[in-house]
């Protein structure tokens, strides 16, 4: 990525719907050019998706959870599409230890929680799990609007 990639990678981490003559504007170049910038960013795989970010009260789960998920063999990849399809999957992390995958996620209650964690569990390719319960944030780095 060049540092007009960067730039362009910059401005839709701040506001993905802008138009792509307003990003031509703020980069100094011309549309085409924007647009041929993210169709490469999207082909080489360097830009994924797009996605709307919520503020935090924007969706009520007041019953929030990590959860510890063990993974047999290599069906890692199928456990993540597989998680992605929970909308109460807020973050799914890989790491390393004892534990293949960390997610985060939040229901309206814990009869929710509790539903959602036995679907989690039935994943083909989850062979062990621990969940903890978030009871408060006293900091959190994440924007307050």
């Amino acid at each position: 990525m060049d540092d007009l990639d960067k730039g362009l990678v910059t401005l839709l981490r701040h506001r993905g719907r802008r138009s792509i003559s307003d990003l031509a504007l703020d980069l100094g170049v011309s549309r085409a050019t924007v647009r041929a910038r993210m169709a490469r960013l999207e082909k080489t795989g360097d830009i994924v998706g797009y996605t709307v970010i919520l503020r935090a009260d924007a969706v009520s789960q007041p019953v929030r959870g990590i959860m510890l998920i063990e993974i047999e063999g290599h069906a890692a990849d199928r456990v993540i599409r597989s998680l992605g399809g929970f909308s109460e999957v807020s973050q799914i992390h890989t790491t390393n230890g004892r534990w293949d995958l960390v997610i985060e996620l939040g229901t309206e209650t814990l009869a929710d929680l509790d539903g959602v964690l036995r679907k989690i569990r039935l994943i083909p390719g989850i062979t062990g799990s621990e969940t903890s319960l978030l009871l408060a944030t006293p900091r959190s780095t994440k924007a307050k609007l």
